[in-house]
């Protein structure tokens, strides 16, 4: 394929993106992807943000190999590792006797290490990374419409002309409903709640079973601790991740789990409540010289910390796809073809840790003992089979 070659260095600019005008809509981690790979290819980009500043509310995000490899290609490997905390294990708990049940190394995956970052230390880099590229950054830009061939309004000014328009706008995005019509998401009947403490920990993701319930916590730089707490409950709460709630409901609802993991949630001063809905993903990734990417096409749980880690390969992907071609056309529709099954695995394998976490009663106990085996006598096994997910590199396919 013509064009984004990996490599420390960079992308060149080799392709028929050279001097055509990108417009992003989203200042994420795939909207910032995006534009970063295109620019690198030579496009003239301006992404469109409607706030007035690139924020992100506190939280923690792993950057597995397969999203690393992409960030490694457009030249940002030695940011990650100033930003970012090597992991080294993930651990399987029992929440409530607290017995470690297996330790997974994640020392020798594949490519590039896997890492824990602040959602917003990736925000700041990519940023950077895209101003340094020449993008221009457009904040508080409220886009009211958009058509099926990527044609934007705008509350206030003009859009910038373009070549192609790129919808990377999220859970609530605008383009999707154009290029798809309305699909209503529905409740899963579980919330998660989000939290930052200080405190040092081991490099290790610890992922805390209970019934109905479950617990992640993972370090980050800077002697911080990242938290998500899920539980099953029938009370709709709102979807999206920025809804403040009280402290003292998480830690009602893990009242009864072993002292290590309640004192971590008796130290939550503030948290971050989240309704978790499942989306169908979109039958239609693109229109004419238009495209969506991560969550506006591909709405994921978050049971296997892959949203943002995809939504980063289909930056990639879609970059790639479109520097090959002189032809918009068949680029995005090799863009969807690519991407549409293996984000759609993801999301199956996301689904079905979201069971494997919340176990009760005798299929909990065979559960544990199953990952106990696993554990003493194959632990390689178990990341061999993700080798599908993690050891997948786009920036070579």
């Amino acid at each position: 394929m013509t064009g984004l070659p990996g490599g420390q260095g960079g992308m060149t600019q080799t392709g028929f993106n050279a001097g055509r005008a990108v417009t992003v809509i989203g200042g994420g981690i795939g909207g910032l992807t995006a534009a970063l790979a295109f620019a690198r290819t030579g496009a003239r980009v301006t992404v469109l943000e409607q706030a007035q500043a690139l924020t992100e509310v506190g939280a923690g995000l792993q950057i597995t190999p397969n999203g690393g490899v992409v960030l490694e290609a457009l030249g940002l490997r030695s940011v990650l590792d100033l930003s970012s905390q090597r992991a080294e294990a993930v651990e399987p708990r029992d929440a409530l006797g607290g017995r470690v049940l297996a330790r997974f190394d994640l020392t020798g995956l594949a490519g590039p290490p896997y890492r824990f970052m602040h959602r917003a230390a990736l925000i700041d880099l990519l940023a950077a990374a895209c101003q340094e590229a020449g993008v221009g950054l457009r904040l508080g830009v409220q886009v009211t419409a958009v058509d099926s061939a990527g044609g934007l309004t705008l509350a206030h000014g003009v859009p910038p002309d373009a070549d192609l328009t790129v919808g990377a706008d999220g859970l609530h995005s605008q383009m999707r409903p154009a290029l798809n019509g309305e699909a209503a998401p529905f409740f899963t009947g579980q919330v998660a709640w989000r939290a930052i403490i200080s405190g040092l920990a081991p490099p290790v993701a610890r992922i805390w079973m209970a019934p109905r319930r479950h617990v992640v916590t993972y370090p980050l730089p800077g002697g911080r601790l990242n938290i998500v707490a899920v539980q099953e409950q029938h009370a709709w709460a709102p979807e999206g991740w920025n809804h403040p709630d009280a402290p003292a409901a998480m830690q009602a609802a893990f009242d009864d789990v072993c002292p290590e993991l309640g004192d971590i949630l008796a130290q939550v001063t503030q948290t971050r409540l989240w309704g978790l809905f499942r989306h169908p993903v979109a039958a239609h990734w693109h229109g004419f010289c238009c495209a969506i990417l991560g969550d506006a096409a591909h709405p994921t749980l978050p049971f296997l910390a892959q949203g943002a880690n995809l939504a980063i390969e289909d930056a990639w992907v879609l970059a790639a796809c479109c520097d090959a071609s002189a032809d918009m056309a068949p680029a995005l529709a090799q863009y969807q073809a690519r991407r549409r099954a293996r984000v759609i695995r993801a999301i199956e394998t996301a689904n079905q840790n979201a069971v494997n976490y919340h176990l009760s009663g005798a299929r909990r106990l065979v559960a544990h003992g199953g990952l106990q085996a696993l554990g003493r006598i194959a632990p390689q096994a178990f990341l061999r089979r993700m080798d599908w997910l993690y050891g997948h590199d786009v920036t070579r396919v």
